[in-house]
């Protein structure tokens, strides 16, 4: 038993170990391919991307994590049936069950280990990978001037030149200096050639400035608009060096105390706290709703006596206090009461879509609570499915069960999907919608389970046209006929 454990152990860890990486690689590229645009052109440090490269890989574990343990059964038992080891097992007197016993105990690990991480490690990189991408998305773009196009990285400058050199020398240079641009007062600069420099130790662009001329607006305060005299000061020079602070290029870290308040950033015993906080709220403010209408909404007779007979008037014991108003005054009445209604529903309404925001951000956080126990579930779940197939099908390597695995797992991942969506639209409880998929894989991994048990004596009549493709005899192995 122990031997068999080792053999199964090797046989499923191996491709898990080549395949997990596998799947993070190829969900990170689609991470870079999306955000590529943002990263272009900021003169960001190779560090700051491979930082968030990191965490975004640990924010994708559960779409790499499961995709994994599927691709791994299939190649796994898939190898051991092919070469006849399985069926040796089998033959021997052990149930699959009992061959498959090491590898659910390392399911079990493992998917305690992915609960563990869906709760606490998870959070935590999705707080740092926000706060990062959020700090690389505001980062300026990098000093990069290029010609005949202004240049506006710098905070409260424009710079254009005609040309530029690699040693920092330009040509026909315009710079738009709007740095007091709240008093007022702006400053145009307009040279011939000049010589860009940096320097590093004061984090200072040095231009200077050849044979150019400058033109300042002033500022005319307390001064009617057609009073306005625009003075301006023009002046020209030889030499002129100016100095730019580059500090507003500088990379800066965002807080990550703005995003811990967020559902993706709460651990288990957070999420719960908020679920039931905000579905206490909500039903307070039900409860709320109710007692406003039985105290604004009351249901009265009319006071209106209309004879049936022609309208007349015989004594004043007659009048009602509605008959002997004006038409004015009962227009007034009228409309008062209109307005008072249409206050009471729009207040009303208002308060039921509070009620429904609470409702949604319940949901929101319950979507969360949920998605971090499908990541331990759905492993188990899949590694049955994959296991079974694997045996059944009785290829291995990386052809056939890589072609299934990443048919089985589009299948459950548009499932979940799906389920998701109509969990946020309010068409289905979290409760079952985030565990729609798992729903429906569940039966179809205990048939696979069922069939693989049986030796796979039945399972040609459900997949006749795949799996007996699969394993039909080789000509090459048939005997020959001899013709007489």
């Amino acid at each position: 038993m122990r031997k068999t454990s080792i053999l199964l152990l090797r046989a499923f860890l191996g491709p898990l170990a080549v395949t997990f990486p596998v799947a993070l690689f190829v969900l990170d590229m689609q991470f870079l391919w999306v955000y590529a645009d943002d990263f272009m052109g900021k003169g960001i440090e190779p560090w700051v991307i491979a930082k968030m490269i990191w965490f975004a890989s640990a924010r994708i574990v559960n779409l790499a994590l499961p995709l994994a343990v599927l691709v791994a059964s299939i190649m796994a038992l898939g190898n051991l049936s092919e070469r006849n080891e399985l069926t040796a097992l089998q033959s021997a007197g052990m149930p699959l069950l009992k061959i498959f016993r090491p590898l659910i105990v390392l399911m079990l690990i493992i998917s305690g280990g992915a609960l563990w991480f869906s709760s606490s490690a998870w959070p935590n990189a999705n707080v740092k990978f926000r706060s990062l991408l959020y700090s690389v998305t505001r980062q300026k773009p990098a000093l990069n001037i290029r010609p005949s196009i202004f240049y506006t990285g710098i905070e409260g400058f424009a710079i254009r030149v005609a040309s530029k050199d690699s040693e920092g020398m330009m040509t026909d240079i315009l710079i738009h200096d709007h740095r007091n641009l709240e008093n007022g007062s702006s400053r145009i600069i307009r040279a011939e050639k000049g010589k860009m420099t940096h320097d590093s130790g004061r984090e200072e662009l040095i231009i200077e400035l050849y044979n150019g001329s400058s033109y300042e607006e002033q500022t005319e305060k307390n001064v009617r608009r057609k009073a306005k005299l625009h003075p301006h000061i023009t002046s020209t020079f030889e030499s002129q060096t100016l100095r730019i602070d580059l500090h507003s290029l500088d990379f800066d870290l965002a807080d990550e105390g703005l995003f811990r308040r967020s559902y993706e950033m709460m651990s288990l015993p957070q999420l719960q706290d908020a679920i039931d906080s905000l579905g206490q709220m909500a039903e307070i403010e039900r409860t709320e709703i109710l007692k406003y209408g039985r105290r604004a909404v009351r249901i009265i007779n009319d006071s209106i006596s209309i004879p049936t007979t022609s309208f007349t008037i015989e004594s004043d014991s007659s009048l009602t206090w509605m008959a002997a108003l004006s038409r004015v005054e009962k227009n007034n009445i009228f409309s008062k009461a209109k307005e008072l209604s249409r206050n009471q529903m729009r207040g009303i309404e208002n308060a039921l879509e509070k009620v429904n925001g609470r409702n949604l951000r319940r949901d929101r956080h319950a979507i969360e609570w949920h998605r971090k126990f499908i990541l331990a579930i759905s492993c188990l779940v899949l590694f049955f499915v994959g296991s079974s197939l694997g045996a059944l099908i009785r290829k291995g390597g990386l052809g056939m069960p890589v072609v299934i695995a990443i048919g089985v797992f589009l299948t459950y991942y548009i499932i979940s999907m799906v389920g998701e969506q109509m969990v946020k639209s309010g068409a289905l409880p979290p409760a079952i919608g985030m565990w729609l998929s798992t729903i429906v894989l569940v039966p179809f991994a205990i048939i696979l389970t069922y069939f693989a048990m049986k030796g796979g004596r039945q399972y040609s009549m459900i997949f006749p046209k795949i799996f007996s493709f699969y394993n039909k005899p080789n000509p090459k192995d048939a005997h020959p006929t001899t013709l007489s």
